[in-house]
């Protein structure tokens, strides 16, 4: 193919999902700007398929993509802006988990977060401070000063719901909770990890003649 010298810009997604056996393409790896001909030409092209023998992540570069696109037009002019990689996660053929193992990790995080909140109160004898607090106020002694406990009691579990900002799927307001950011952090370091150890495997691999 023969095309004048045109400026086209690209940017690499930061990650996606594909399925075995599915041909990525450029124009599911990154966004161009191009006049229209020619970005749908270029989109079209095919970059890299998904096996059987590839692992849980394929990590694109955009050098590898510069040169499918120079291979096919040689004479535009690439300029790349944002991430240098894509990764992208691949969906294997896995077993459906059941409702019963669903269920058995439900009630060991309950049970488990239950057993810390208690074991955090019996550390910082929390049942003796309501007492205190009770008899502050109305002057008399209880053992069980359920009208401060039940209260609390209520409070610590609003306060959770509140603090992650979720109740089953309903968000309280698009303010992202501090274990979504957290999740967000994890994500970018994990996908760096992945981008670092695909390059090593690249300049240790030993060269083809």
């Amino acid at each position: 193919m023969c095309v004048n010298a045109q400026t086209i810009y690209i940017r690499l997604r930061n990650r996606f999902h594909a399925q075995v056996d599915e041909t990525i393409t450029v124009g599911k790896l990154a966004q161009l700007i191009a006049p229209i001909d020619l970005k749908d030409q270029i989109c079209e092209l095919p970059q890299y398929t998904i096996t059987k023998e590839d692992s849980s992540y394929v990590v694109i570069d955009a050098m590898d993509v510069i040169d499918t696109i120079h291979t096919h037009f040689p004479h535009v002019d690439i300029q790349t802006v944002g991430p240098a990689q894509t990764v992208i996660e691949v969906k294997l053929n896995r077993r459906k988990v059941g409702a019963l193992f669903i269920t058995l990790v439900w009630l060991l995080l309950f049970v488990g977060a239950a057993l810390t909140i208690m074991n955090f109160h019996e550390d910082v004898a929390m049942g003796d401070v309501h007492q205190k607090i009770y008899q502050l106020i109305t002057g008399e002694k209880s053992k069980k000063p359920l009208i401060i406990q039940i209260p609390y009691s209520l409070g610590v579990g609003i306060g959770m719901v509140l603090f992650f900002n979720h109740l089953f799927k309903k968000k309280f307001n698009e303010e992202p909770s501090p274990l979504e950011v957290e999740i967000f952090k994890y994500q970018q370091d994990l996908d760096q990890f992945i981008i670092i150890q695909e390059k090593m495997k690249r300049e240790t691999k030993p060269d083809v003649d």
